[in-house]
């Protein structure tokens, strides 16, 4: 009961700031205060018509389908190699696959804004995609994994008993087995990049950079609560899209979440 308790209020305490984001972004005033005056939609209309935004969120959507589907097939490949094969230095090379995890978004940003300075790709998208799919890489990797973990190698070796090449048994029975632990991975990259700041900031110039940096470039110059509006869409639609992998996928499965009750 008492464990109960304090989850409750840590989880209150962490959803607390969301909460007055979401009830300040419909403030009618170019003043960003809670509780608000009124209630008004003029900043959403303003986050959505913002051409700053617009040209980053398209930026957004190029960056995060191409790390998406780069780190998808390697993560994946790299997913099953160590939990299914006996890799010399195993151990290795699982830490190396996840450590953006662990190393600091600005040493990531810095590295990837020397290599980029170097070779002269600062104004092109390679650089942001290259970044993006380091940084979700540990996300799939970890997805499929448990996917991977929890699937039965007696199948694919009926199917190879059967006379099914390699390959075939490959995409007619392990990859339909690890279609929700793909989905899932899918999920939290596209999530992990679009929500990516740091590192992006330090690769990214006034023609290539998404949203999270116009976001902070607005900031830095206005104080309305336009960002409040552009931060709640950010909220709801990961929301949703969270929701309704959970509801037809069901992420506790997926990640190996028991449920103890």
């Amino acid at each position: 009961m008492i464990g109960r308790v304090i989850v409750g209020l840590l989880v209150g305490f962490m959803t607390l700031p969301t909460i007055v984001v979401v009830i300040a972004s419909f403030n009618p005033t170019a003043i960003l205060a809670f509780p608000p005056a009124g209630l008004s939609l003029r900043w959403y209309e303003n986050a959505l018509t913002y051409p700053q935004f617009r040209r980053a969120a398209v930026n957004s959507v190029i960056v995060t389908g191409a790390s998406a589907l780069l780190a998808l097939p390697i993560g994946t490949a790299a997913a099953l190699a160590l939990v299914r094969h006996p890799l010399r230095g195993r151990g290795l090379w699982s830490a190396v696959f996840l450590s953006p995890l662990i190393i600091p978004g600005v040493a990531i940003g810095l590295g990837f804004l020397i290599l980029a300075a170097r070779f002269g790709l600062l104004a092109n998208h390679a650089v942001l995609i290259s970044a993006h799919t380091v940084l979700v890489l540990p996300f799939v990797i970890r997805s499929v994994a448990v996917s991977a973990a929890n699937l039965d190698p007696q199948l694919e070796r009926a199917a190879a008993s059967l006379g099914a090449r390699p390959g075939r048994v490959f995409r007619r029975v392990t990859l339909p087995l690890l279609r929700p632990g793909l989905f899932a991975a899918l999920l939290f990259a596209v999530i992990v990049s679009v929500n990516e700041f740091v590192v992006s900031l330090f690769v990214s110039t006034r023609v290539t950079e998404i949203l999270p940096v116009a976001m902070f470039t607005y900031v830095v110059n206005y104080t309305d609560p336009t960002m409040a509006a552009l931060s709640t869409l950010f909220i709801g639609a990961t929301f949703v899209a969270v929701f309704l992998t959970d509801r037809f996928l069901g992420l506790s499965g997926i990640l190996h979440i028991e449920d103890h009750r």
